[in-house]
């Protein structure tokens, strides 16, 4: 396991304000991203028109801080990573308001 230290996390969030640790449930496997930007979520987008896994390739590497490589070559482990990377992807949410 890959855990990162106090320091390395408090340094990563000075940088990127989001930071996520996203643990496997059945082993000691782990790994830790940011929130990607508009230009990533938008490469990330077209690299899925030609297979839609190519989303979830894009947002884990270049989302990537630290952890276990091993999540992105285990077909398993990154199968069950991917509804994680939806939630990180996600931003605020507002209200429409007719005036």
């Amino acid at each position: 396991m890959k855990t990162a230290t106090p320091e390395q996390i408090t340094a990563w969030k000075a940088e990127h304000i989001n930071v996520y640790a996203l643990k496997a449930a059945t082993s000691d496997k782990i790994c830790y991203l940011r929130k990607p930007t508009r230009q990533e979520l938008s490469y990330a987008t077209k690299a899925s028109e030609t297979d839609p896994l190519n989303f979830n390739t894009t947002i884990l590497k270049s989302c990537w801080l630290h952890g276990d490589e091993e999540i992105m070559t285990n077909d398993s482990l990154f199968l069950g990573i991917c509804p994680m990377l939806d939630e990180i992807c996600a931003f605020e949410k507002f209200e429409l308001e007719k005036l």
